[in-house]
């Protein structure tokens, strides 16, 4: 048997051009299966085949596992006070072996052995042409369409089958068999036992790899396109910007009679495809990537990361896109959230904002309504500027004299401590279990507090539309807090 071991392992090994180490690796399970049928329990068995002589020997083996665990699989474990009295010094972690009796084979326990490395050695088979294919680093790919399946596209690419879902491809998109496919792959899945690479015609990191293919500026590092937007087979909007000041960005992608940008339409079904220059400034930014839009004033808050843009009536369609498509891809392509307003509808914001911020100065510093305006005219826009800016700035006011400037000053600071003490005492109110949590704040504790959510309970029986009012979260963040929250629901039923 140990010879015949052995010229089983080269010949399987020579056959299908894999290292004989994988034979072996595969020989060893199938040994230790056939073994395992010995038991009517669910054995743990190992099996070591001698690299030189062939000569298999099998064990039945237990894992140590803490006290304190317990035995999860009886028949494959052992708690480690026992193992010790069985082994002495063995340590978690480790193996308690038993030999076997040596297994004797039959012509069908040959033969499902033999099954068995031969199944092993296709998956390593597959394995390498995976791994050569991830070596070359494509992010592109081309390849014919072998056949259909449930609406997705089998692509053919050199010794690959790769997969195109139904839901990556362009919409109106036609894909039908023997058809010529470029894909970008958008993610490898080592545990597929069907198609494990995966592409993408709807992402826009499509589009910027085509646009590196045709624009050989952007391999040279004279140019980078910084970020891209899709809305898939409709439109499309990329930011570039120059490293050499002697390169046109916007005109070196279009190319030369627009050859270049062309060339990706084409490949997109007719995308229609924004060109933007991309700046370090998110304002300057924005104002490219509204594109054909002409702005008139845009206001930023860093705050809530989100931008107010006025623009004429006679601008607002174009800003805002057929069906909110211009504004939306601006969004995606700048990563700010951005509000198309009327002069009309800005104005009415900002004032109804000066009203509220008014409405402040008078109740908390306890000043008149043209005190509250002066301070509003200066560019004050809360009480800590009031509070804690160079007391000179307040001074340079003309309407204001020395004890007005010390006594504004202190009662911005009485009302900031007023409210701070405030706070504590509404955040230590609040469950522990609460604060722990991750992504909670004293100022989201606070404002759950004000709305009488004090416990994990409180929190985790919120809907989301419900904690993103109370607390201005995202509807993401917020459905990720209130997840958190409940997470010991589950662990109390477990």
């Amino acid at each position: 048997m140990s010879r015949e071991i052995l010229l089983l392992v080269d010949a399987l090994a020579r056959e299908k051009n894999v290292e004989r180490e994988v034979v072996f690796g595969a020989l060893e399970n199938a040994l230790a299966s056939a073994m395992k049928k010995r038991f009517k329990e669910d054995a743990d068995v190992r099996v070591s085949i001698d690299r030189e002589t062939g000569a298999h020997k099998g064990f039945r083996r237990w894992l140590v596992v803490p006290d304190e665990a317990g035995l999860q699989e009886p028949d494959q474990q052992e708690l480690y006070s026992e193992a010790q009295e069985i082994v002495p010094g063995i340590e978690v972690g480790e193996y308690i072996e038993e030999p076997l009796e040596p297994e004797e084979f039959g012509r069908i326990g040959a033969q499902a052995a033999k099954q068995a490395i031969l199944q092993r050695i296709r998956d390593a088979e597959r394995e390498q042409v995976l791994n050569d294919f991830l070596e070359r680093g494509e992010t592109i790919v081309s390849g014919s369409v072998k056949r259909m399946d449930k609406g997705d596209a089998i692509i053919e690419t050199g010794k690959i089958e790769a997969r195109l879902p139904r839901t990556e491809m362009i919409p109106k998109e036609n894909i039908r068999v023997g058809d010529r496919i470029r894909a970008w792959v958008h993610k490898v899945d080592h545990s597929a036992r069907g198609q494990q690479v995966i592409l993408s015609r709807t992402a826009p990191e499509f589009i910027r790899q085509l646009f590196e293919n045709e624009v050989p500026e952007i391999e040279q590092g004279l140019l980078e396109i910084k970020a891209a937007a899709r809305d898939p087979g409709v439109r499309a909007k990329i930011a570039v910007v120059a490293y050499d000041k002697r390169i046109d960005p916007i005109g070196t992608c279009v190319g030369m009679r627009g050859s270049r940008v062309t060339a990706v339409r084409n490949e997109l079904g007719g995308e229609q495809v924004d060109i933007v220059l991309w700046s370090d400034d998110p304002a300057e930014f924005v104002i490219g990537a509204l594109a054909p839009a002409h702005v008139e004033s845009i206001v930023v808050d860093e705050d809530r990361h989100a931008m107010d843009v006025v623009v004429d009536a006679e601008n607002l369609p174009k800003a805002i896109g057929a069906r909110g498509q211009n504004v939306r891809l601006a969004s995606e392509l700048t990563g700010w959230q951005i509000n198309i307003m009327t002069p009309e509808e800005s104005q009415s914001r900002q004032d109804e904002e000066r009203a509220e911020l008014r409405q402040t100065f008078i109740n908390r510093l306890d000043v008149d309504e043209e005190v509250a305006d002066i301070l509003i005219d200066e560019g004050f826009t809360g009480l800590e500027e009031i509070a804690y800016v160079p007391i000179q700035e307040l001074l340079e006011i003309d309407a204001f004299d020395e004890d007005t400037v010390n006594e504004l000053r202190l009662r911005a600071r009485n009302a900031l401590l007023t409210e701070a003490i405030a706070q504590e005492e509404q955040v230590q109110k609040v469950d522990p279990a609460v604060l722990e949590l991750e992504g909670m704040t004293p100022e989201l504790a606070v404002k759950l507090g004000e709305h009488n959510v004090y416990t994990l309970d409180d929190l985790a029986e919120l809907a989301t539309d419900e904690l993103s009012e109370i607390t201005q979260l995202d509807e993401e963040a917020a459905s990720a807090l209130i997840m958190k929250a409940r997470a010991h629901w589950f662990s109390d039923e477990a």
